[in-house]
This record gives structure tokens, C-alpha cells and sequence, in this order.
């Protein structure tokens, strides 16, 4: 069985209760939801929140649109996903962040194809990137899965789900797709500051109506019209979660 878990929490430092701003009249979270739910592999999509009385809205709202929720630990999010492949026997995960309403149901699915196809541990689209900050995906099997959570031991790792595989390549059969023609891995189409909401909002008002489940070439072909929108979030840096978790134990990134 395969799972695509998406994890979030109403919790966050850059920009408070990211995933419960609206977007046309609906969360961030919802417009995510919508978008993975064109995915055509068969499997289950579930919202792993953590426990707080705070993320109950999260629960309320994965009801509402559908999907599973599990509920476990905010800041263990490796034990989070575990437990929850654990409780819903998943034996493949797609793992996406709750910070991403422009996620690419197409990008998904052909790195779900590509898995199911091969015999690799892991395939991402990170290792490097080459897709924009925001289209992010990671497909494991429960075996690797379980193999970081008996492993990881530092809260770097723990915080985030699949370090321990990029810090133990060794250990896995791994495999990176990378984007055909030009790197866009400096475009920014993430939720985790105010400019990116401004951004998002201005990319969904544009494509919506026209075309409700757009693709990172509509938005491409947005953006060579409104090259200026770009200049919105661009100087933010990204994945500066994982820079700050990586600095707390004191691991340093060679450049």
C-alpha cells in the first residue's frame, strides 16, 4: 500500500498559522490537499498533525477534505511519520511538507512512476533540486523509513523526516530526477514568510479560474508575463528550517 503523507502544524515561527491562510477563500492546507488528490497512483493521503490542541482546526480541516489524519509528535517528525506508515501499513510513502499550495500533482506522479518502476530506497527531486522551492517530493519504502527512525539519533534528524538518508547515502539505494531543460531551483514557490503568501495568492488569482489544477509550466508561462512577481520572495534563502536545525547541532554544510 502506498501513502502520501503530508505533514503540518498551525505552530510555525516565520509566518504564524502558514497553512490556515486563505487562499481564495480556502487554507493553504485545502488547496494542497486538492492538488495531491490529482494524483493518480492509488493509495491513501494523510495529514500527520502533531498532538497540540492547537492543530485540532488541522484535524477538523483533513476531515472535511477527505483524508486520513494521524496525530503524533511535533517535534519527532520522523517518529510522526513513522507511526503513522506504522498504523496505516503503508509500504511505500510519498512524503510532501503542508507548506506547498503549489505543489505539481504531474511532478508527483512521475517520481511515484519511477519508484514503483525501480528498486531504490529513495527517490527525491531535492538531491540535488532542480524544481522550484516548493514542489518538493521524497518517495521511500517503509524499510528505509524505519531504518532512519531506529538510527537517527540527532534532533536534527529527527526533525527532519529523511536526513539521515542524505547524511548515510551509503546505506541506500537512492535516486534523484532531475527537471528536464533549465534549473529552477532558485524560484520560490514555498509558503513560509509573508512574501511568499503574497506571491501564491497573486499566482492562484492569475490561473485558477482558468485552468483549477495548474502545473509548473502554466506557472512558468505566467511568470515570463509578470517576470516583476518574481522579485516578490526572491531573496529569501531557502530550506532555512533545515540551516537552523543543521547550525543547533552543530553540523556544518560544505558549500
Amino acid at each position: 500500500m502506498l501513502g502520501i503523507i503530508i505533514q503540518a502544524r498551525v505552530g510555525s515561527t516565520r509566518l504564524p498559522a502558514k497553512v490556515l491562510k486563505l487562499i481564495l477563500g480556502k487554507t493553504a492546507i485545502e488547496r494542497q490537499i486538492e492538488r495531491v488528490k490529482r494524483i493518480k497512483t492509488k493509495g491513501k493521503i494523510i495529514l500527520a498533525i502533531p498532538e497540540n490542541k492547537e492543530d485540532d482546526i488541522l484535524e477538523k480541516i483533513g476531515k472535511k477534505a477527505g483524508v486520513l489524519v494521524f496525530r503524533g509528535s511535533e517535534n519527532d517528525v520522523l517518529d510522526r511519520f513513522y507511526q503513522a506508515a506504522k498504523k496505516f501499513h503503508l509500504k511505500h510513502i510519498v512524503r510532501l511538507t503542508g507548506d506547498c499550495p503549489l505543489i505539481d500533482w504531474q511532478v508527483c506522479q512521475r517520481l511515484i512512476n519511477f519508484y514503483l518502476k525501480n528498486h531504490f530506497d529513495y527517490v527525491s527531486n531535492v538531491r540535488p533540486p532542480t524544481f522550484p522551492d516548493g514542489l518538493d517530493v521524497e518517495v521511500f519504502s517503509f524499510q528505509a523509513l524505519e531504518k532512519c527512525w531506529q538510527n537517527a539519533k540527532l534532533k536534527s534528524q529527527r526533525e527532519h523526516v529523511t536526513l539521515y538518508i542524505g547524511q548515510n547515502i551509503n546505506l541506500f539505494k537512492v535516486a534523484n530526477i532531475v527537471r528536464k531543460g533549465e534549473d529552477l531551483s532558485a524560484l520560490r514557490f514555498t509558503l513560509d514568510e509573508p512574501k511568499d503568501l503574497i506571491f501564491i495568492r497573486k499566482i492562484y488569482r492569475a490561473l485558477y479560474k482558468k485552468k483549477k489544477f495548474f502545473v509548473l509550466d502554466d506557472i512558468l508561462k505566467l511568470l515570463k508575463e509578470k517576470p516583476q512577481w518574481l522579485k516578490i520572495n526572491q531573496n529569501i534563502k531557502r530550506n532555512e528550517g533545515l540551516l537552523k536545525s543543521l547550525h543547533e547541532d552543530n553540523i556544518i554544510l560544505e558549500s
